[in-house]
């Protein structure tokens, strides 16, 4: 709508309120609706229904703003003015041919403007649980959480014993099923490389002390091993090994043999292994075999582990260390077994404080002590308190000779050992048990300010 005829409407408006205006002034008989009950009758005046848009729009009407602007506030006020004589046209009855100008009402729909990718919600459905049938124990799958034997490559016993090298061994297997044991026989070995070949620091490069640790894989745990065999290339042991367990679960495992080389001064070395699935092999009837040895990855050093339980009494102010047992010692001596003990030294922050140490256990990789041993020591004292647990080896005629150790405590060696003086921490009075594994020194004194301290 232009300017001009902006105005034109603005002329006609104007000329129908001056005809409403004379109207009223000429009817007395009105003027009853402008007065209110109990009050005096006012005559209306021109300026009470004077539209108010002379003085508030006709500047803008000609102004240069946009026009758009201007029909959008000119149709605000005139609304709210028409609603204003719809009151008063209403009480005066006017009759119908000076009806008032009414802006016409357009009804707009809102526009949907997502219809077209609308997308039918379908209704989430609830979770099932699992009954209990489908969570027992028959349902479990054990092969999820066994740790499979390494794959060795798919050569034949007649290749492995040409590309590799290493020497024969021979063994035996049967399962009894009276008593429900298998029994492993280490019987002898041949061909064994010369020490030369395989370690350039061993002190004896002629000859090998060999023996044999035998595990049921995946439970490395439950090892045996056999005597050691002084200076030979040719060991032989004849020596029986059972192991407890039901024929079925004996089908599901696998014998894992490593032929070690025995060294006082430093790490035993690995020879060589052998790894035979047992449902390979028919246990009922058992049998003698040879089998050549491969090689076999590098192993951190198996020194055996250690049961122990730690008790901190607060009324008291005691903590209590107990040396129940231990089990696959390394073996120091070349007769025989070792003669171990147990030394428990508390070192507060980086200081020793005291040492006690265990009676010896004769002739034997798996002692049983069952010995306590005990340290006074406040609540305080008991946050900044490390034990250092060593395992050592009796010479009469000798320095006694180290086997493992592991650090307890603030400074600990490992996760494990923080576990269980953490779990001590949290259930004081209760003695707390834990089995660890023993770790050389130098490993020890690498992660732990504690064992540094402790000769």
């Amino acid at each position: 709508m232009t300017s001009a005829e902006h105005m034109t409407w603005y002329k006609k408006s104007a000329t129908v309120w001056n005809k409403i205006y004379e109207y009223l002034a000429t009817c007395p008989s009105c003027c009853d609706c402008w007065s209110t009950s109990g009050k005096e009758k006012v005559q209306p005046q021109r300026l009470h229904i004077q539209h108010t848009c002379m003085e508030q729009y006709h500047p803008r009407l000609d102004s240069t703003s946009s026009n758009a602007e201007s029909v959008r506030s000119y149709r605000e006020r005139m609304d709210s003015d028409n609603s204003r004589t719809d009151s008063v046209s209403s009480a005066s009855g006017l009759s119908s041919d000076s009806k008032r100008h009414v802006t016409p009402i357009i009804d707009m729909k809102p526009i949907e403007f997502w219809t077209a990718n609308k997308e039918s919600v379908q209704p989430r459905s609830r979770r099932r649980h699992p009954s209990e049938s489908e969570i027992s124990v028959e349902n479990f799958q054990r092969e999820l959480y066994e740790v499979e034997p390494e794959e060795e490559p798919c050569l034949t016993d007649e290749e492995k014993l040409a590309q590799f090298q290493l020497g024969q061994l021979h063994f035996g297997l049967k399962y009894d099923i009276t008593t429900k044991v298998l029994v492993v026989k280490i019987i002898e070995a041949k061909d064994l490389p010369p020490p030369y070949c395989l370690d350039e620091t061993k002190q004896d490069m002629a000859h090998s002390n060999p023996y044999c640790k035998i595990s049921l894989l995946p439970d490395q745990k439950a090892s045996q091993q056999t005597t050691v065999q002084r200076k030979t290339q040719e060991p032989s042991w004849n020596e029986y090994f059972s192991f407890d367990m039901e024929y079925q679960e004996a089908q599901e495992r696998t014998l894992e043999i490593l032929l070690k080389d025995f060294d006082k001064f430093s790490r035993h070395r690995l020879i060589g292994k052998v790894l035979l699935p047992l449902n390979t092999v028919n246990l009922i009837k058992g049998g003698h075999m040879w089998k050549p040895l491969s090689p076999g990855n590098k192993e951190c050093q198996d020194l055996g582990e250690l049961l122990l339980s730690i008790n901190y009494l607060p009324s008291a102010g005691r903590l209590t260390v107990d040396i129940i047992k231990a089990k696959g010692l390394l073996q120091t001596d070349l007769v025989g077994g070792s003669d171990p003990f147990v030394r428990v030294t508390l070192v507060q922050m980086e200081k020793p404080v005291k040492t006690r140490k265990t009676t010896c256990k004769k002739n034997t990789i798996d002692p049983v002590f069952n010995e306590s041993v005990s340290f006074n020591l406040t609540q305080q004292q008991l946050l900044a308190a490390s034990l250092v647990v060593t395992v050592w080896d009796h010479n009469s005629k000798s320095k006694d000779d180290f086997v493992g150790r592991v650090v307890i405590g603030r400074y600990a060696t490992g996760p494990q050992e923080s576990q269980h003086w953490e779990r001590m921490l949290q259930s004081q009075r209760s003695p707390v048990a834990q089995w660890h594994s023993l770790k050389p020194r130098a490993d020890c004194d690498q992660v732990s300010v504690a064992s540094i301290a402790v000769p």
